[in-house]
């Protein structure tokens, strides 16, 4: 990866200039693409193809991000990247006007006559959204609930009708922006968040096709874990084994996301440690990554969340398990 590029979940993300408010997403070799995969993204690449926007919904930890910039790097266009904001407003995502400008002209070509001449015009900026549409970018609205429905509404005429409404430019004939064949619209949201997300209007619901992720099956979680954290397939298999068993527990009463997983990972490959029963820093970097604190979990409760992850240590990482046959 060279200077000028950032790891986004697996993608490789060049970046233009800065006065060019995008990046290049390319595909990464940590990137995994197993059968489950693969799957979702060929269908997402149809949908996408026949002109309809992708929405990946589901809960923390289960790509959607990732998939997204992966989806959009094999459309070969530049990627305008959005975060959903509670403070957003229309103009944060089409634009508004930035001030004036002023014109004078002095005309003294007769001596004794002077001719003065002023013009005053508003300057009117794109953000980001209006930016993708006219230049056929690739948009990609990461979170897109976390905005007010309001702020959305803009993007009604965009997913339909292919038009762009800018009351801002209706003084000078552009109150209207067609948008670019080139343009496409990738969404994320995580439906089961309650803090700072708001519902999604229905109407915006509609124009797109939602992909529903859950968690990744066996083989591609163990294959996440060991390629993105740099561990031997086997020991991520026995991080993976824990934390699937301790996700049939009580819902969310333990963090068994991927990304805990490849936290463990990372861990484990820095200290040069296994995932062993007989490991005490395994152990506790297993409490610490699994286990949810809040401001009302008593430490009784902590105690007893403790002790069910030890267990389930003891039973999956004190035995030799049986590996999967690679494909």
């Amino acid at each position: 990866m060279t200077n000028n590029q950032a790891g986004v979940s697996g993608v490789a993300v060049a970046k233009l200039p800065a006065n060019e408010d995008k990046i290049i997403p390319t595909a990464s070799d940590k990137f995994v693409l197993t059968p489950y995969v693969e799957e979702i993204v060929q269908r997402a690449q149809g949908y996408l193809k026949a002109g309809y926007p992708v929405h990946f919904a589901g809960p923390a930890g289960t790509g959607k991000t990732t998939l997204a910039f992966h989806v959009a790097a094999s459309l070969r266009r530049p990627v305008t990247l959005i975060h959903g904001n509670d403070e957003f407003g229309s103009s944060d995502l089409i634009g508004k006007d930035a001030g004036y400008s002023k014109k004078q002209v002095v005309d003294n070509f007769i001596h004794s006559v002077i001719k003065r001449e002023e013009e005053m015009m508003q300057l009117w900026v794109d953000n980001r959204l209006t930016s993708a549409c006219r230049n056929g970018d690739t948009l990609i609205y990461d979170e897109f609930n976390r905005s007010r429905p309001e702020a959305n509404n803009v993007l009604l005429s965009v997913l339909s009708e292919g038009v762009l409404n800018l009351p801002g430019l209706r003084h000078r004939g552009e109150g209207y922006l067609d948008v670019n064949p080139d343009f496409h619209a990738i969404f994320t949201s995580n439906p089961e968040e309650y803090a700072g997300t708001h519902k999604a209007q229905d109407a915006l619901l509609d124009r797109m096709i939602t992909i529903r992720l859950e968690h990744p099956d066996l083989e591609t979680e163990i294959e996440i874990v060991s390629k993105r954290s740099g561990i031997e397939w086997s020991e991520a298999q026995r991080i993976v084994r824990v934390m699937r068993t301790l996700r049939k527990v009580k819902k969310n009463q333990f963090k068994t996301t991927i990304r805990s997983g490849i936290a463990i990972g990372k861990v484990l490959a820095q200290s040069g440690g296994q995932a062993r029963w007989d490991n005490i820093n395994f152990r506790r970097t297993c409490y610490d990554l699994f286990n949810v604190v809040t401001t009302s979990t008593s430490p009784n409760n902590i105690k007893q969340r403790e002790q069910l992850i030890s267990e389930v240590i003891r039973k999956i990482c004190t035995v030799k398990i049986i590996e999967l046959d690679k494909k």
